[in-house]
């Protein structure tokens, strides 16, 4: 039976108080051991730019019910109907780091972080991402979920598929902005504007812990149960250069620094 969370959600207010922007200093933030994001080639990559969404407590509580609803209590033959499927606590996406992914970024030592972030700071460059928002407000929302590769019975990456709301591209426009900076500062892949696809993860099966049970996972039944699901509508309040296996306070990933976007 899906939860009470999952049946109304509203457009975030554009009043919401700012979360804040962290200095471009690099202070010690609290370590972690992260999952390792693999892209092309074996090539590792260190950083990213995120769209935070681990900010709104309501969609933190509705990510952290799914886990829930489906691990069930811990009986034996819960349990053994998830490991039939291939499913385990360690696949489902910590709510404190929810977000979506711009592009992969490999900043190698404290020069190439201290170059990234002069590219967040440029006023050319803010002003080419504001100019691709038409300076406004850009809601996403979040709805249903789809198997990466396409087949459910054998998933690996299971998610909410992100649209901009007003369907307007403004958002897409303003993500090839940032992509084609830091390609050009060859800090991301050259492929990486068209490998773009902005998604909210939800389970992958490469966070597994024991990695010889396979890469793959059965959705179908999680699917039928919440593939409709209206996830909500929410503000992306700015892009943010986070730090792979480092987290802040909050439990997000480590803020290395951001470029605000519109609120009002």
């Amino acid at each position: 039976m899906k939860t009470e969370l999952f049946k109304n959600s509203s457009k975030q207010s554009l009043s919401l108080q700012n979360r804040g922007h962290s200095s471009t200093a690099h202070p010690t933030p609290l370590a972690g051991k992260g999952k390792q994001i693999v892209q092309g080639r074996g090539e590792v990559f260190t950083h990213f730019i995120s769209f935070p969404l681990a900010i709104y407590p309501e969609l933190k509580k509705k990510v952290d019910a799914f886990r829930n609803s489906i691990l069930g209590n811990n009986n034996d033959n819960k349990q053994r109907t998830l490991a039939e499927k291939g499913i385990e606590e360690s696949m489902f996406v910590s709510p404190n780091t929810f977000h979506l992914t711009v592009v992969m970024l490999k900043l190698e030592n404290e020069k190439d972080v201290d170059a990234a972030l002069a590219i967040l700071k440029d006023k050319s460059f803010s002003a080419s991402v504001m100019h691709a928002l038409d300076n406004r407000p850009v809601f996403v929302r979040l709805k249903g979920l789809e198997s990466m590769n396409g087949s459910l019975d054998k998933t690996r990456v299971l998610y909410a598929p992100v649209e901009e709301v007003g369907d307007e591209g403004r958002l897409l426009r303003a993500c090839h902005v940032i992509i084609d900076a830091f390609v050009n500062a060859k800090f991301a892949a050259e492929n990486a504007k068209s490998r773009l696809k902005l998604h909210a993860t939800m389970m992958n099966a490469s966070y597994r812990r024991d990695k010889s049970k396979g890469m793959t996972f059965d959705a179908r039944e999680i699917h039928k149960e919440f593939g409709e699901i209206n996830w909500g509508e929410y503000l992306i309040r700015e892009a943010q250069l986070s730090k792979r296996s480092w987290y802040d306070s909050s439990g997000y990933y480590h803020c290395c620094g951001s470029l605000p976007f519109p609120l009002e």
